[in-house]
């Protein structure tokens, strides 16, 4: 989900000085537990409330190493079995402030520490590319990541830190705005090509577009140069910390840090689930890619554009002459098509991988890559949704298989959103099949020999969506998860009903994902799909508005 923008320059006057904001008071937060009930057989980490953020923050005399002494003897033990999932926790999208510093450092010190008493094996950082060099190319601030990583370090946890090279805004839960670095903004102002286009012209200047991956627009490098020289840099200055304290560097590859094309962009209301999105291949840079494919196998016609009928953002397959049930998507031009389309993804991906597995070949720290769970229209036989992401799934067709295998070729784990998702929550005339999805990605993974790591789509905290998630974990259908990501750090997830859920699925995915102690639905009938979330958001913002 990206920021589209009909101006290709617009965005870069009305982005440029946009502060983040925080969603989310953690100093308030972490005192979740004087307000909880503490059943006797109650996990430890319910034992926190007795420290609140200021009595152990506060004090120069204990300090951060007392506590966290005190903290280490309340920690959970883990299971040592074969079959435990490790959780990690995502933190949250402001954790560096636009100016380059830890924001709220001693309301997170207070919540590393929570969660550590909760038995989580560590956190999840985006690192920004928009922040780290913002100042100019090759101008590198990385203060406010390294106070965070020697914070994470002293409390005892893992980090996982994602090389964030999009722009964080306009997606669902997104709480804050932080646009490419500004040098990469005016050379976007003056080749607006450099952006991921639509077939009606719409620039959208959230990730650059895999188009011009080899091409020297970026001052004298190339997008994967510069991609490259960001994470050699990382490399360099936390190379203390890498495979002790950061086990794992997640490679963006896209929008949402996702290996896909923006198809689905919801800013302005371009897209609405169960919408089946745009092919994006319209920067100069993916025609004369896709003239010269058409050109080599002697159909120079087929170069010439994307699909005509190939429908709009909201509409669904059989709405459209391409996508419906016997359209062009299963023609000779339909499979040449989506085999340019999603081939260049994948050698997109191949080429961020390759640079990553060398920069950090030997440092102890796992590569993985994020894949998108895009779900909706997964019945159909076209898998529209999926076909304009980049993912050549169809009825007749595994479009994972070649994604799992690129990335078992690095070394890299394949991370998966909508573990969470049932499909019973969603909308019917979706066609949606979350579950579906998940069993053909981690059947993928297994023939394919390489690792499934799992996230939760939409931020859920009812025990039925962590009970799907311990279910999936398990190697019943394919692979098994080696770790999750929890989606999200914030002032929800301690509240008292939250956190007995979060605590008791820790324990839980410890044990290999076997405990009943979670109720096995949603019981309270929530709406639980992307669009619901969406219009919740917009709903809590109008009211905030009038307050």
């Amino acid at each position: 989900m990206a920021l589209t923008l009909h101006s290709s320059t617009s965005f870069i006057k009305s982005k440029d000085n946009r502060s983040c904001r925080s969603s989310d008071d953690f100093t308030s937060a972490v005192s979740f537990a004087h307000q909880m009930k503490q059943p006797s057989s109650q996990h430890r980490a319910t034992h926190v409330a007795q420290l609140s953020p200021a009595e152990g923050i506060s004090s120069h005399s204990e300090g951060m190493h007392g506590l966290v002494e005190k903290l280490h003897g309340m920690t959970a033990p883990h299971s040592h079995s074969n079959s435990r999932v490790p959780v990690f926790v995502m933190l949250p999208l402001d954790t560096v402030s636009v100016g380059g510093n830890l924001n709220k450092p001693r309301a997170m010190l207070a919540s590393l520490m929570a969660l550590k008493t909760s038995g989580v094996e560590g956190v999840m950082v985006d690192v920004w590319w928009g922040l780290v060099e913002k100042d100019g190319p090759l101008k590198y601030n990385w203060e406010g990541y390294a106070e965070l990583m020697n914070m994470v370090k002293k409390v005892g946890l893992k980090l996982q830190a994602v090389m964030s090279f999009h722009q964080c805004g306009g997606n669902v839960g997104d709480s804050c705005t932080i646009p490419l670095p500004p040098w990469v903004l005016e050379e976007i102002s003056k080749n607006p090509d450099l952006v991921y286009t639509d077939k009606s012209g719409r620039r959208n200047p959230e990730y650059i577009s895999l188009g011009c991956d080899s091409l020297a627009v970026l001052r004298g490098r190339t997008p994967i140069q510069v991609y490259s020289d960001f994470m050699r840099s990382f490399r360099k200055r936390f190379k203390d910390y890498i495979g002790e304290v950061v086990v794992e560097v997640q490679v963006g590859m896209g929008p949402c840090g996702e290996l896909r094309y923006p198809s689905y962009p919801e800013s302005n209301g371009t897209w609405r689930f169960p919408g089946i999105g745009e092919f994006q291949c319209y920067d100069k840079y993916m025609r004369a890619s896709l003239a010269a494919a058409a050109e080599a196998i002697g159909k120079d016609e087929w170069g010439q554009r994307g699909p005509h009928d190939a429908g709009q953002y909201n509409q669904f397959p059989e709405d459209t002459g391409f996508f419906q049930r016997d359209g062009a998507w299963n023609s000779e031009y339909g499979q040449f098509f989506m085999g340019w389309y999603s081939s260049k993804l994948l050698d997109h991906g191949e080429k961020i991988l390759r640079a990553a597995n060398i920069i950090f070949q030997g440092t102890g720290a796992k590569l993985s890559g994020k894949v998108a769970g895009i779900h909706w229209h997964y019945k159909t036989r076209s898998h529209a949704a999926e076909l304009t992401a980049g993912y050549y799934n169809t009825r007749h067709r595994d479009g994972y298989l070649p994604i799992a295998r690129m990335m078992a070729k690095h070394g890299a784990v394949f991370n998966f959103t909508c573990m969470e998702m049932r499909d019973g929550e969603q909308p019917s005339e979706a066609n949606c099949s979350p579950e579906g999805l998940v069993r053909q990605v981690k059947m993928a993974t297994k023939l394919a020999g390489t690792e499934l790591a799992g996230e939760n789509a939409l931020e859920r905290y009812d025990g039925g969506a962590f009970s799907q998630v311990l279910a999936t974990s398990r190697s019943d259908s394919g692979n098994a998860l080696s770790a999750f990501t929890y989606l999200r750090m914030n002032k929800r997830l301690f509240e008292a009903d939250n956190w007995r859920n979060m605590v008791e699925f820790v324990r839980s995915m410890s044990e290999g994902g076997r405990s009943t102690r979670l109720p096995e639905s949603d019981r309270v009938g929530t709406d639980l799909y992307v669009g619901f979330i969406k219009q919740k958001n917009m709903r809590k913002e109008s009211e905030a508005a009038l307050v």
